[in-house]
C-alpha cells in the first residue's frame, strides 16, 4: 500500500515537473524557430492601388514556450510595407509568446506611392525577428508601376490611349454612342472584377505582332494571376459600329468579346484580326444576331470558345479554336456552337443565318465532348452554313449547306500540349506532317498570327499559324 502511494506521488511529481517545464520559456540559444518563407515577393503593384495581403508563419519548434522579443519592420512607419502580427498592426511588436510546437501569423501589405518613372521599380524592406539573442530576417520585395486609373468612366468624343502607362479600369468603362476609343500598340489594360468595357460607339484596338495590346485582370499576385473570370469582358452593344480589334490578347475574363445586334454599316460590327482570346471562363466569342469577321486568330481553353446564336453574319478564316481541360476550366462544351435561334422564356426566336468557316481548326480534348462543332436550325428563316477546308472533331457531322475538303477526327498534332504543366503551343513547327499542314485554300489573308507569310508550301496551313 505504501509502495502504491509512493508510485502515485512520484507520478504526480513527474507530471507537475514536466507540466512546469512545458509552461516555462525556453531560454537557450539553441532554441529552434522557423519561418514559412524567407522572402515575400509582390508582383507588379499599381501605385495608389495597394496590393493583396500576403502572409507567413513563425513556428516554435521546441517543446517549451518561446518568447519572441521583437518583430520589427525595419523601414519603420515610413515603409511602403505594413505588418500585422498576431492581430496587432504596428511597425514593431514586442514580447510575443508562441506556445510549444505552435505558430503565429505575420500579415504583410504593400502600398506604393506614385512615382515619376514609367517603368516598374523595386521596393524593398525586411522584417526582423529577434528571439533568445538570435536575429532572423524575412525579405520583402515589390515591383511598383505607375498607371492611368479610371473609375466608372465614360468616353466621349475621340480619345486615344498610348502605351506610355498602363490603364487600370475600376468600376467599368463605357464608350458613348458617338465616341471612338483608339488603343495603340503595346498598351496594357488591366480591369478589376467589376469593370466591363461597354462599347456603345466604336472601339479600335491597333496592336502589332511585336507589341500587342493586352487586356487582363488587375490582380497580378500569384494566387490570382491567370485565373479566369478575373474581369467581365468587352461588350459591343447594338448601337456600336465599325469595331476593329487587331493584334490583341484578351485573357482571363469571364467572357471575351461579346457582340449583339446587326451591323449598322457595310462593315461587320466587329472585325477581329490576328488576336488571341484565352482562358475565358464562359464564352471566348459570343455573338447574338450580329456580324463578326475573324481571321488568323486563336481562341483557346475557354468554357465555350465560340457561341453564335439567333442568326447573323459570320466569316471566320484561318482560326484555331481549341480547348483542353485545364486546372481552371473544364472542357465540357463544344468549341463551336452555331444556331439561328435562341430560347426566350417559352418563346423560340429565329433569324437569318449566314456563316462561313474557312481553313479553321475546331478541336478539343481532355473533356467529355463528342461533337466539337454543333449547328442547330429552327424555323424557315434563311439558313446558310459553310465549312471549307476545315479540320474538326465530331461523331455526328454538323448541319451545313456546304462542307468541302473536311479533315475529320485527325489529331492536329500541335507542337506541345502538356496538361500536367498547363503548357500549350498550337504551332506546327515541330510537327511538319500534321494533317493541317498544306491543306488550306488560298484566301485574301497573306499573313498568319505571327505575321509570317501564309503560303509555305503548295497551299496554306489550316488554323492561325503557318508552319
Amino acid at each position: 500500500m505504501t509502495f502504491i502511494k509512493y508510485i502515485a506521488a512520484a507520478s504526480l511529481m513527474a507530471a507537475i515537473f514536466f507540466s512546469c517545464k512545458k509552461d516555462s520559456f525556453i531560454r537557450s540559444t539553441d532554441a529552434r524557430l522557423a519561418v514559412s518563407a524567407d522572402t515575400l515577393n509582390f508582383d507588379t503593384v499599381f501605385t495608389t492601388a495597394g496590393s493583396v495581403t500576403q502572409r507567413f508563419k513563425i513556428y516554435n519548434l521546441n517543446d517549451q514556450k518561446l518568447l519572441v522579443s521583437k518583430i520589427k519592420l525595419m523601414g519603420g512607419p515610413s515603409s511602403s510595407f505594413k505588418i500585422n502580427v498576431d492581430g496587432v498592426a504596428a511597425p514593431e511588436v514586442n514580447n510575443l509568446e508562441i506556445a510549444a510546437n505552435d505558430s503565429l501569423y505575420v500579415f504583410v501589405q504593400v502600398n506604393i506611392d506614385p512615382a515619376a518613372g514609367n517603368l516598374p521599380f523595386l521596393i524593398s524592406d525586411s522584417i526582423l525577428i529577434n528571439y533568445n539573442d538570435h536575429d532572423k530576417f524575412v525579405q520583402l520585395q515589390a515591383y511598383g508601376q505607375n498607371a492611368n486609373f479610371l473609375r466608372k468612366t465614360k468616353i466621349t468624343g475621340n480619345v486615344t490611349w498610348t502605351n506610355d502607362l498602363p490603364y487600370v479600369i475600376l468600376g467599368g468603362l463605357v464608350i458613348d454612342t458617338t465616341a471612338t476609343l483608339s488603343i495603340q500598340e503595346g498598351t496594357r489594360v488591366y480591369l478589376h472584377a467589376d469593370a466591363p468595357i461597354i462599347v456603345n460607339g466604336t472601339l479600335h484596338v491597333s496592336g502589332s505582332v511585336s507589341d500587342k495590346v493586352i487586356f487582363s485582370g488587375d490582380r497580378l499576385d500569384p494566387d490570382y494571376k491567370g485565373l479566369p473570370a478575373s474581369w467581365p469582358g468587352i461588350y459591343f452593344m447594338p448601337s456600336s459600329k465599325d469595331n476593329t480589334v487587331n493584334y490583341a490578347v484578351i485573357k482571363d475574363s469571364y467572357q471575351g468579346l461579346i457582340a449583339q445586334g446587326r451591323s449598322l454599316t457595310a462593315n461587320p460590327k466587329l472585325k477581329i484580326s490576328q488576336c488571341i482570346i484565352d482562358n475565358a471562363y464562359d464564352a471566348g466569342i459570343l455573338g447574338i444576331n450580329t456580324d463578326i469577321a475573324a481571321d488568323n486568330s486563336l481562341i483557346s481553353n475557354c468554357g465555350s470558345n465560340i457561341i453564335l446564336g439567333l442568326g447573323g453574319g459570320y466569316d471566320f478564316t484561318h482560326c484555331t479554336v481549341v480547348s483542353y481541360g485545364t486546372i481552371y476550366v473544364s472542357h465540357k462544351n463544344p468549341v463551336l456552337q452555331v444556331s439561328n435561334y435562341i430560347q426566350q422564356g417559352n418563346q423560340t426566336l429565329t433569324a437569318d443565318l449566314n456563316a462561313v468557316f474557312t481553313n479553321c481548326i475546331f478541336w478539343g480534348d481532355a473533356g467529355s465532348v463528342e461533337d466539337e462543332v454543333q449547328v442547330f436550325q429552327e424555323g424557315t428563316d434563311h439558313f446558310e452554313v459553310k465549312f471549307i477546308n476545315d479540320l474538326y472533331k465530331v461523331v455526328k457531322d454538323p448541319i451545313s449547306t456546304v462542307s468541302s475538303n473536311i479533315i475529320k477526327n485527325q489529331d492536329p498534332l500541335f507542337d506541345s500540349v502538356n496538361l500536367e504543366k498547363q503548357y500549350f503551343d498550337f504551332h506546327f513547327n515541330k510537327t511538319p506532317d500534321a494533317p493541317a499542314v498544306d491543306n488550306g485554300v488560298l484566301t485574301s489573308f497573306p499573313k498568319d498570327l505571327d505575321d509570317h507569310p501564309r503560303v509555305n508550301g503548295p497551299a496554306p496551313d489550316l488554323g492561325a499559324y503557318e508552319r
